[in-house]
């Protein structure tokens, strides 16, 4: 264990939980995924991640990779800023933008062979816009990995799992990161001891106020019947679906079908 905390370099507590938390794991279907990434120039969204040096290395095989994040000082990365520094594997390195995750409006259509996503969509309050933007950035037949937590083993496994008529109405409405809508079910329901860097109730409370700030909660919950829903909806179609006890894995592909909310 003190080999992979210091191989993957932790930058902060939470990004040292999440390597703690995935550094036994491995995915056994990552060849499959592997092969839409290899050799290829891709996009992640909220990265980099544990996730993605571990359960699933696609790092290592990938031709370059370009990142997004939401601020250029979050509670996983720390200070972080726009330009050639997306610091992803060792000593590779590739665009880093600061952007939201559902307004990638800097970034060219169609200019990348695949994009990345681990445990953020769940921190984004409108999922179909920002999938649709994901969309937008790749190229036609171009890889979606979105990888997922499964409440069951974390936090959220008191909460019930959205409604796919929820995420639609929160694309029709155009919700916002400063939603809040959640924040009653997530104090009442979220279980702090399985959250360490939660704090107590109050602090979680506090901070979950300033979460358009921090982007630290879960507007959603998702099971594999909700993701499949979303992906088809948004015009991608699914190469793989996978459950693990942390993660659900989906592996698809940017379908010439444009889809109900694509471009």
């Amino acid at each position: 264990m003190r080999g992979t905390i210091k191989e993957f370099a932790p930058k902060s507590a939470v990004d040292l939980f999440y390597i703690l938390k995935y550094a036994r794991w491995r995915l056994p279907l990552r060849q499959k995924y592997q092969s839409f990434v290899e050799n290829k120039y891709g996009i992640e969204i909220g990265g980099p991640s544990a996730l993605f040096r571990t359960v699933l290395p696609v790092y290592g095989f990938v031709g370059g990779l370009d990142g997004v994040n939401f601020s250029t000082d979050t509670v996983w990365e720390g200070r972080i800023k726009a330009g050639e520094n997306f610091n992803y594997d060792k000593d590779k390195s590739g665009r880093q933008f600061i952007s939201e995750a559902s307004d990638l409006s800097e970034i060219p259509t169609a200019g990348y062979d695949f994009l990345l996503s681990s445990n953020c969509l769940e921190h984004v309050a409108n999922p179909i816009k920002a999938l649709t933007e994901w969309k937008r950035v790749i190229k036609h037949h171009g890889a979606l990995i979105l990888v997922l937590p499964n409440k069951e083993s974390n936090f959220d496994h008191r909460r019930p799992d959205t409604k796919f008529e929820h995420l639609l109405d929160d694309f029709a409405h155009d919700v916002g990161e400063d939603d809040l809508t959640h924040l009653d079910e997530i104090l009442a329901l979220h279980d702090l001891p399985m959250d360490p860097p939660a704090g107590d109730l109050e602090h979680f409370r506090q901070r979950s106020l300033k979460n358009f700030e921090n982007r630290t909660l879960h507007h959603h919950v998702f099971d594999v019947q909700l993701i499949e829903e979303l992906l088809d909806h948004v015009g991608f179609e699914i190469v793989d679906m996978t459950a693990t006890k942390t993660d659900f894995f989906a592996l698809a592909t940017k379908s010439l079908e444009t889809g109900v909310a694509s471009e």
